[in-house]
């Protein structure tokens, strides 16, 4: 079109006469300058739907779609489960999101999915009409949760199946693998209310919070480098003992992970640099909480029983203790009360994670630090016994 333009308005080589113009625009009687409108007008429309679809794309996977409006995840699927639905070349990375708008939970930085063997995998983490499977030997993909382990998931929708690369699916071994407070040669001990026994929880934790686990993450050598978000992997939350007893056993809520990394986006948001944050102490087994190592501090219901806990410092210098985060020229409690304030931003925004939060000094082996958990109820300590 633009070429038909130029020559029309050329000189010719012979004469000086003027070529006729041959495009449509010509010879529907529009002037050159009138065309020109035209085509930056078509190229104007075409920028603003790509940019419609992609809003739109946005809003299904926010989940802010206007009143009645069908999300943009619906849409999706619903186009690919017709008859003639498309291969998984069109499951790209950003329609994935928008279908598995919980799979990352609140953070967005969850990179696994802890489940019982036999129980759906899916859940309230894809859209209606998608389905989570995992992938196992010889192509097959299975929509619930196989034997104990650690799998590939993939989302089916209509006949596409495409991979979700970063994400594991983590399968536990069942409490009742452990005999003798031991599952295999790891020792755990026991939990209250395992032997029908009261335990005593607080009233006001969420009805189950205090309820002995009904499984464990089995970590082996080969697979304690899983991460399970962006910060965090298997082997920081094991305890801290029966160092050359291989399985381990762990257990690990994924909504403390998940407040853990929205603690950690909250600091950054504030100048802190995260990128050397530690878990000092993670899932303790009962024995362990008991009686391994400096029992200092441990609540006979301790939440790092229960996998929900996690104690954490900043040491992006690597110095091994905590960072000057209030910027005092020394590493004490005040930089570790600078994390509890970012704890109450985010329960703020985010109460269904509501939590302990208890700031420590230095002592004898390691600098100041904070305990994070997710009981379910608010509670804030400083220091001594009784908090975690």
């Amino acid at each position: 079109m633009r070429e038909d333009r130029r020559e029309g308005s050329s000189t010719g080589a012979q004469g000086g006469s003027t070529a006729p113009r041959t495009s449509l625009w010509y010879r529907a009687g529009v002037t050159p300058r009138t065309e020109r409108w035209l085509d930056v007008g078509g190229v104007a429309l075409v920028v603003l739907l790509a940019a419609g679809w992609t809003w739109t794309i946005v809003l299904g996977a926010t989940g802010h779609e206007p009143p009645g409006t069908p999300s943009a995840a619906a849409t999706v699927v619903a186009a690919m489960t017709q008859s003639d639905a498309p291969s998984a070349a069109y499951l790209t990375d950003a329609t994935l999101n928008a279908l598995t708008p919980e799979l990352r939970g609140e953070s967005g930085k969850l990179l696994a999915k802890v489940r019982s063997p036999g129980t759906p995998i899916g859940g309230d983490s894809v859209a209606h009409g998608a389905e989570l499977r995992a992938e196992q030997p010889g192509g097959a993909a299975s929509e619930v949760a196989p034997k104990a382990g650690i799998w590939k998931l993939a989302l089916a929708v209509g006949n596409a199946l495409k991979p979700i690369g970063d994400i594991s699916l983590i399968t536990t071994r069942p409490r009742s693998d452990k005999q003798n407070g031991r599952v295999g040669l790891y020792y755990l001990g026991s939990w209250r209310g395992e032997r029908g026994e009261a335990v005593g929880a607080p009233s006001k934790a969420p009805a189950g919070r205090y309820s002995p686990p009904s499984g464990f993450i089995e970590v082996t050598p080969e697979n304690a480098d899983t991460r399970v978000s962006e910060h965090f992997r298997l082997r920081d939350f094991l305890t801290h003992d029966q160092a050359n007893v291989w399985p381990k056993m762990l257990v690990l809520e994924m909504r403390n992970v998940d407040k853990l990394e929205l603690v950690l986006s909250d600091l950054q948001a504030h100048g802190v640099d995260v990128s050397g944050v530690k878990v000092m102490s993670g899932f303790r087994t009962p024995q362990y909480n008991a009686g391994g190592g400096d029992p200092t501090g441990r609540a006979g219901l301790s939440r790092h029983m229960y996998g929900d806990a996690a104690d954490i410092f900043i040491d992006s210098n690597h110095d091994g203790v905590m960072d000057d985060l209030n910027h005092d020229g020394k590493s004490t409690i005040a930089d570790a009360r600078v994390v509890s304030a970012a704890v109450d931003r985010v329960e703020a925004a985010h109460p269904d994670l509501i939590g302990g939060a208890g700031v420590y000094p230095a002592a004898a082996g390691h600098g100041p630090f904070i305990h994070i958990d997710t009981r379910g109820y608010r509670a804030r300590w400083v220091g001594g016994p009784g908090g975690g």
